[in-house]
C-alpha cells in the first residue's frame, strides 16, 4: 500500500508532469539544457524556463523575418548563434508587452523581465558552455536593471488591527457573508496569526500537515525552497490561535480523500492553495489598510523586520526566514528603519524659533 505523498511530493508530481508537456512544445535539442540544469534547479524553476524559452521561440516564428515559417521542431543550435545581439535586445523590447498563444496580453515589469532574461542567458550558456554553440549573443546584452523598492509592511499597531478586525468582522456581516465568515473565522485567524509570528512563506504555509505541528516544543516543520525541512519555532499566542483552530473548526470537518492529512482546509474541505491564502490575506488587509496593497510576502517582510529590530541579529533573521545568502536579509531588513526616516524630517531646522 502507497503512503499518502505530502503536499511538496504532490506538487513536485504536478510540476515535473507539466515540465515534460512543455518540453513537447520545444525543439528536441532542448532536452538536454534542462535534463542538464536538473541537479541545480528547483522543478519549479525549470518549469518556469521552460515556459520563458517557449516565448522566446514563439517571438522568432512571429517577429523574426527569417523563422516566420519556420516550426517549432525545425530549430537547431545552430540558430542560436544566428542572432545577433540586436535581436536579444529587440526580444528584451518584446516582453515588455505582448501577446500569448491564447491571445492573452501580457506585461512585464524588471523583475519579470529580469527573469526571463537570465532563463535566456542560462539556456545559451549551457550550449556556449559545451561548445555545442560557439557564439553567445546575450553575453552581449546588458541585463535589465531592477531598482530596489521600499519593503511594504505592517506598523505594529497595524499588526494588531488587522488580527483585532479578524476576530471581530462577523458584528458587520449578516447572511451568506456571516455564515462564510463563521465558517472560516478560527482558520483565517491561525493562518494569520500564523504568517505574522513566524514569518514563513505563503506555500510553506499550505503545505503544512497537522502532523508537521509540535505543540511540545511549539515549533512546526516546514519544507522550504529546494526540499529541505527545517523546524520554526513559534510563541504562545502562534499556539494558541493553531489550538483554537485544530481543536475547534478544524476537527469538526471531515476532509476529502487524499486531504486527510492537510492542517488548513478550505471550505471544499481540500487543503488550501497558495491563491486562497493570497485571497483572503487580501480581503481582510484591504479592509485595515486601504493604501497598502498587503499580500502573505508582506507579512513574512513584517515578521523580518519586527524580528531584527528586536534582536539586531541579521544572521538570525536569515535563519528563520530560511535565506540561503545572508546578503539578501542585509539588503532587506538592515536598511534604513521608517522611524529613523521620521527622525530626519525633524532633525534638521531651516529657522531657529
Amino acid at each position: 500500500m502507497s503512503h499518502e505523498k505530502t503536499y511538496h511530493e504532490q506538487t513536485t508530481i504536478d510540476y515535473t508532469l507539466r515540465l515534460r508537456e512543455i518540453l513537447k512544445t520545444l525543439p528536441e535539442f532542448a532536452r538536454d539544457y534542462f535534463r542538464a540544469i536538473e541537479p541545480t534547479s528547483s522543478i519549479r524553476t525549470r518549469m518556469n524556463y521552460a515556459y520563458d524559452i517557449r516565448v522566446f521561440y514563439h517571438y522568432l516564428m512571429e517577429n523574426n523575418p527569417i523563422y516566420r515559417n519556420c516550426t517549432i521542431d525545425q530549430f537547431t543550435p545552430a540558430d542560436l548563434e544566428r542572432l545577433e545581439p540586436v535581436d536579444i535586445e529587440e526580444y528584451m523590447e518584446y516582453l515588455k508587452v505582448y501577446k500569448r498563444e491564447d491571445e492573452e496580453l501580457m506585461t512585464n515589469g524588471e523583475k519579470g523581465l529580469a527573469r526571463k532574461m537570465s532563463a535566456l542567458r542560462s539556456y545559451y550558456g549551457y550550449y556556449y558552455k559545451h561548445q555545442i554553440i560557439t557564439k553567445n549573443p546575450t553575453l552581449l546584452v546588458d541585463m535589465p536593471k531592477q531598482h530596489d523598492k521600499a519593503i511594504i509592511r505592517l506598523d505594529t499597531d497595524e499588526v494588531a488591527m488587522l488580527l483585532d478586525f479578524v476576530e471581530t468582522a462577523g458584528s458587520k456581516l449578516t447572511g451568506q457573508a456571516l455564515t462564510y465568515y463563521n465558517k472560516t473565522k478560527q482558520r483565517d485567524l491561525a493562518i494569520l496569526t500564523l504568517l505574522l509570528g513566524t514569518g514563513i512563506r505563503v506555500s510553506e504555509c499550505v503545505g503544512l500537515d497537522i502532523r508537521d505541528v509540535d505543540f511540545k516544543n511549539n515549533g512546526i516543520t516546514v519544507t522550504r525552497k529546494g526540499g529541505n525541512q527545517m523546524v520554526v519555532y513559534f510563541g504562545d499566542e502562534v499556539a494558541d490561535a493553531l489550538v483554537n483552530y485544530i481543536d475547534g473548526d478544524r476537527k469538526a470537518v471531515t476532509p476529502l480523500s487524499g486531504h486527510e492529512n492537510a492542517l488548513f482546509l478550505s471550505t471544499q474541505r481540500r487543503r488550501m492553495g497558495v491563491q486562497a491564502v493570497e485571497n483572503m490575506v487580501k480581503k481582510y488587509a484591504r479592509q485595515v489598510t486601504p493604501n497598502k496593497k498587503i499580500t502573505p510576502h508582506k507579512l513574512r517582510s513584517t515578521y523580518g523586520t519586527s524580528l531584527y529590530k528586536e534582536t539586531g541579529d541579521i544572521y538570525l533573521v536569515a535563519d528563520v526566514l530560511g535565506h540561503k545568502d545572508v546578503n539578501t536579509t542585509k539588503k532587506h531588513y538592515a536598511a534604513i528603519d521608517e522611524d529613523r526616516r521620521r527622525f530626519a524630517a525633524s532633525a534638521v531646522k531651516l529657522r531657529e524659533s
